[in-house]
């Protein structure tokens, strides 16, 4: 059983998760804008390329410790993206981010049957991620998304 659970972000825990962020030297893998969160859910809002974006806490006993976005076109099989995906500063390696990662899989297997794969793009820097995702079961697709190598999870 997962210690974690995905929370939507909503009109009562948006202030919550803008207080969210990560070690200064990391902010560049998450988001362009500080705080991270506050790019994410204007993307929520603005729906870039029509896609769906859910905002959503990742919760531990009650309080956020992580948050990310996930992108996706309704009915696709391969059009579902993980964005803004980071643990907070404060708790880094406590393992809180395999269990949001097997969370999140876990939610597109109940709520989007249909879906074969899960995309994330990876900062070409950031060689911890990347080896994580590997681990995880992610491959790298060999083309870059925004600039970032792209990573694909197959169902």
């Amino acid at each position: 059983m997962s210690l974690i659970q995905l929370i939507q972000i909503n009109a009562e825990n948006y202030r919550e998760a803008l207080e969210l962020s990560v070690h200064p030297d990391q902010g560049r893998f998450v988001a362009s804008a500080t705080p991270p969160v506050a790019m994410a859910l204007a993307k929520a809002y603005i729906r870039p390329e029509n896609r769906v974006v859910e905002p959503y806490g990742i919760c531990h006993h009650d309080e956020l410790v992580g948050f990310l976005n996930l992108h996706y076109t309704p009915e696709s099989q391969d059009d579902y993206w993980i964005f803004h995906f980071f643990i907070d500063k404060r708790f880094q390696r406590s393992g809180f981010g395999a269990q949001a990662l097997h969370e999140v899989i876990k939610k597109m297997k109940q709520q989007h049957p249909q879906t074969r794969r899960l995309r994330l793009t990876v900062h070409p820097e950031n060689l911890s991620a990347q080896s994580f995702y590997k681990k995880f079961g992610f491959k790298d697709d060999g083309i870059l998304t925004y600039g970032d190598p792209t990573y694909s999870y197959f169902f």
